[in-house]
């Protein structure tokens, strides 16, 4: 997947600039996410691992999983969903060392591919990131500002549908 793709897809949730941290999702154990990565829900039921890139354990980051085309793609009322949200990671770790605000729930789209973007931001202290209030129609550049998040630091996305679709693409 070329970078202007991630680009557009990331765009759609939040303003990206060239990633300065690597961000690296992996699901059943030891499969590495790639962008556009096609995933069906049963491959996605447990919270990924998560490696948080950077050089300094002193400084903390904001994890966060939306859906930007919930309910569906064509009718996105519902955008974006929050399926996850960790703070407080340190520098160099992984999410396992954050603090979980929003539990992760596992995408199960029911009509439609959807993409599942998954961005970090570098916050300014320890603590200083909550919890929303919701997870439907959470916006995700309003949090960033509202938090003194800037841009992310590190975007990464992959598709997916129901267990049963039918798309044009390739689905494991």
């Amino acid at each position: 997947m070329d970078g202007s793709c991630l680009s557009t897809v990331i765009r759609d949730v939040v303003d990206l600039n060239m990633p300065s941290m690597t961000l690296r999702l992996m699901f059943d154990g030891n499969r590495f996410i790639c962008n556009g990565t096609d995933l069906r829900p049963s491959a996605i039921v447990d919270q990924p691992r998560v490696n948080v890139g950077g050089d300094d354990m002193r400084v903390f980051y904001t994890l966060v999983m939306v859906d930007p085309d919930a309910p569906t793609p064509t009718n996105p009322s519902l955008r974006e969903y929050l399926h996850w949200m960790v703070t407080d990671i340190p520098g160099t770790t992984d999410a396992r060392f954050g603090r979980e605000l929003v539990c992760y729930e596992s995408p199960k789209p029911t009509h439609g591919i959807h993409r599942i973007v998954t961005m970090l931001f570098q916050q300014l202290g320890r603590a200083t990131v909550f919890a929303p209030d919701v997870r439907q129609n959470f916006n995700t550049r309003a949090f960033a500002q509202q938090y003194n998040l800037g841009n992310a630091v590190a975007a990464t996305y992959f598709n997916c549908q129901r267990q049963a679709g039918s798309g044009h693409r390739r689905m494991q």
